[in-house]
């Protein structure tokens, strides 16, 4: 039997599985009621430590679940079980699925313009008749952020994707989500150009092996080889520490202990947080 929170690595988690999180969903459109989707993997809770702006916008979720095979592994190492990985790519198809079936709206934010585009073809593709209330590219100023919420705000869509790294998704959601009126809002990540086809998505039986970083390794090794090494490596060490003494739950406004000097993945290195 699992508990409906966990807390782990200072956050409480929600120990949901997938049928679970779009039961919530499908509530919170009946109701017209906010539910604001984050996920973890190793990455962010490794930034999230140093990142005040990354942990406060998490704080914020109404559901924080695991994006990640490892953050399951880890969670029942630690005596303090989570039921299964819920991915954010799985969540968002799930949605889309549920948006089709229920005539229900979404709204589109983040990746490139051409990205986006081809994302939209691949929708109106694959769920025919899908509203697409309101859509814009991920690249925008800082200045335009309160017009473009504002835009998302007036389209009166029912669920709002976000197709950006982290932090930049969590600290929209975090900032300008309660203003939204929307009631399902989640941040996809890199989602969006998995749907596109412009990323490979790793085959199940790698991601059921908690493989899925590794996939993406192998597409681009280069770049990706020394943060990978860095991230898992200070997962790693923090879920030994969190064995030993276990961290207190973060609090709004309250700075970290910080890790000991060398154990951590600076921003740059960890600045595209994807599933791992």
């Amino acid at each position: 039997m699992y508990q409906q929170r966990q807390l782990l690595f200072g956050m409480y988690m929600d120990a949901m599985r997938m049928d679970d999180v779009i039961d919530r969903c499908r509530t919170a459109l009946a109701t017209r009621s906010r539910v604001l989707l984050g996920v973890l993997n190793a990455a962010k809770i490794v930034e999230l430590r140093r990142n005040p702006l990354l942990r406060e916008s998490l704080m914020e979720c109404d559901l924080l679940l695991a994006d990640g095979q490892s953050v399951v592994w880890a969670s029942k190492l630690l005596g303090r079980p989570l039921p299964e990985r819920v991915a954010g790519i799985d969540i968002f198809t799930r949605l889309l699925f549920l948006a089709h079936r229920d005539d229900r709206s979404i709204a589109l934010l983040g990746a490139k313009p051409d990205v986006l585009a081809e994302m939209q073809r691949v929708i109106v593709q694959r769920f025919p008749g899908l509203r697409i209330a309101y859509c814009h590219h991920g690249y925008y100023e800082p200045a335009e952020t309160a017009q473009i919420a504002a835009d998302i705000r007036d389209s009166g869509a029912d669920m709002l994707f976000l197709g950006m790294t982290s932090p930049k998704k969590e600290i929209f959601l975090g900032s300008h989500g309660a203003s939204l009126n929307v009631p399902v809002l989640h941040g996809v990540g890199g989602s969006f150009d998995i749907m596109a086809g412009i990323t490979r998505r790793a085959p199940v039986a790698w991601q059921k092996a908690g493989l899925e970083w590794a996939y993406r390794l192998l597409q681009e090794p280069r770049r990706l080889w020394w943060r990978y090494l860095k991230t898992n490596t200070s997962f790693v060490q923090l879920t030994a520490r969190e064995m030993i003494n276990p961290a207190r739950a973060f609090k709004p406004g309250r700075d970290s202990d910080a890790m000991p000097s060398g154990s951590m993945a600076t921003s740059t290195q960890v600045r595209s947080l994807a599933d791992d």
